[in-house]
């Protein structure tokens, strides 16, 4: 699942900087997840970035966007080209 930024955000700029993905950035009130970049920073590190850092704990699983962890290492891959999504995942290079 992508990651959501819940109302009790306080605006402290300290989960977008460490976003691997660029997935987080200012909304009109609070920061928002853009779920078609979040990997829960799969692929990267073993725990998410901005849920680490985040002092409010306003950062929970996002119940919209459900995606396997397979999925998430996929999007992971495409969002930093280290597979070519024409090719089926046996034929890709990771």
């Amino acid at each position: 699942m992508a990651l959501l930024i819940t109302d009790l955000c306080v605006n402290c700029d300290v989960c977008a900087p460490v976003c691997p993905n660029a997935a987080i950035s200012q909304g009109p009130t609070i920061y928002d997840i853009d779920p078609g970049r979040c990997t829960q920073c799969i692929g990267h590190f073993d725990e998410p970035q901005c849920v680490i850092v985040c002092p409010v704990e306003c950062i929970e699983l996002d119940p919209a966007h459900p995606e396997s962890t397979d999925a998430l290492l996929i999007k992971y891959r495409l969002l930093t080209a280290t597979v070519d999504p024409h090719l089926p995942m046996q034929d890709a290079v990771a």
